[in-house]
């Protein structure tokens, strides 16, 4: 993997909250000043409106966001709902974290609270006067508020199946592009697994371990962990894989080597858990989702098995992405050639059963599925590097074997048996015509 530093989702999940709480201090203050800077820099600005006409208009400004504010949190409740029972309860995040959503929000309490205080400067002191810029900054936040809304409205249509499929696709590819860069894979011999043909490690000299409740390995910081132990001469091995849960007392990486103990807090700090995974450094991540959605697709109480074909797309897709990557990248030295960081890796074959077996087994009395994954294979088959074609030959014959448990008649066979990249559209055969 390239040496990365934690991305900065922490600080926008908090920035995310925060932002409603943003615009309402900035309503208070633009209400507290603008209407003063008016009054001192342009006081024969009026506007040619009656001081009435002025209260009415802030009046249901103020008043006609509280119910609007109310619809934007229905419209967010349908979003989690929805995702979380349609789809996987793991895009919840995706859905309840839209920035969208926190800056309507927050421009709704905005346009209400400024309303509020910009209604205290109409007819000030029995002049009649209604302020010019006073009153179309109100407006203005208005229609800021209307734009918002269409948008908010605009973001229902990401609740479609080949959105869902397209934004979880992107995210994976993101991810292997950041973690295995353009590396086309070696030699075969590099295939065996990080640890072969490595110098073995020393036995450890310190064990640190989790104390807490269940947390998820979400990140590592490549570059810090790799500066430290190059400082402190040491090698540090990670226990658990990204994407991991930890228990508490279970050993969360070990030292070897060095002269004294590293302090605790200092290499705590350099592992990002959480309660869930993310896409983070985590490949494997956007493979479970996209498996997830297929398999919730095949339920008997949902049988969508198109679904599972659409999501079936995209998991090709990243498995012919993957395929051509060294995906060896456990093991990372300084710059003088040294080991310093060591940490577990999914290999191809952890890979293909993630993508493939839980969908070889619900959708193993769907036609269509089976003739999709069939073509699939053969698809993969034929454009990956040679190195990987044994555990996709080995995966073909794991599906030729579910489809002839599954189907006794012998028209049903046959129908399964065929590549289709449609899963009902067009066999194979008909395309090599």
């Amino acid at each position: 993997m390239r040496r990365r530093t934690f991305d900065t989702k922490v600080v926008q999940a908090a920035g995310a909250l925060g932002i409603p709480l943003a615009y309402a201090v900035g309503a208070v203050v633009l209400g507290m000043t603008v209407p003063r800077l008016e009054a001192h820099l342009f006081p024969d600005l009026v506007a040619p409106i009656s001081a009435n006409a002025a209260i009415a208009l802030l009046a249901a400004i103020a008043s006609g966001m509280l119910p609007l504010t109310g619809l934007v949190f229905s419209l967010a409740f349908v979003l989690v709902q929805f995702s979380a029972t349609a789809y996987s309860p793991r895009l919840v995040s995706w859905m309840a974290g839209s920035t969208t959503l926190s800056h309507a929000m927050g421009i709704f309490t905005a346009a209400f609270l400024y309303a509020l205080a910009a209604l205290a400067w109409i007819d000030r002191g029995g002049t009649g006067k209604v302020p010019l810029i006073t009153v179309w900054v109100a407006v203005l936040l208005l229609l800021v508020s209307m734009a918002f809304f269409v948008l908010l409205v605009r973001r229902v249509g990401s609740l479609q199946i080949s959105n869902v499929l397209a934004h979880v696709g992107n995210r994976g590819r993101a991810v292997i592009e950041s973690d295995y860069g353009m590396l086309v894979i070696p030699d075969a011999h590099t295939e065996q697994g990080p640890a072969q043909h490595e110098e073995a490690l020393s036995p450890p000299s310190q064990i640190v371990a989790h104390h807490g409740g269940p947390a998820v390995i979400q990140a590592i910081d490549v570059q810090r962990i790799v500066a430290l132990a190059e400082r402190e001469r040491v090698v540090i091995s990670l226990a658990w894989a990204i994407g991991d849960t930890v228990l508490d007392s279970m050993p969360l990486l070990r030292v070897h080597g060095g002269s004294r103990p590293l302090l605790e807090r200092d290499v705590r700090r350099l592992i990002k858990l959480g309660t869930e995974r993310t896409f983070e450094q985590d490949p494997k991540y956007a493979l479970r989702l996209l498996v997830d959605i297929a398999i919730k697709a095949l339920s008997p109480g949902i049988n969508d098995p198109t679904t599972a074909v659409q999501a079936l797309d995209h998991v090709e897709d990243l498995m012919l992405r993957l395929s051509r990557r060294d995906l060896s990248a456990g093991r990372v030295r300084d710059a003088g050639g040294k080991l310093r960081l060591v940490f577990p890796v999914p290999v191809w074959e952890d890979f293909v059963v993630l993508a493939f077996d839980e969908i070889r087994y619900y959708g193993r009395d769907s036609i269509q599925v089976m003739r999709r994954m069939l073509a699939l294979l053969q698809n993969l088959i034929e454009h990956v590097p040679a190195e990987r074609r044994p555990a996709l030959t080995r995966y073909v014959e794991r599906v030729d074997n579910s489809i002839r448990r599954t189907f006794e008649d012998r028209d049903d066979l046959r129908d399964a048996s065929e590549h289709d990249r449609q899963g009902l559209g067009l066999s194979g055969e008909r395309r090599t015509e």
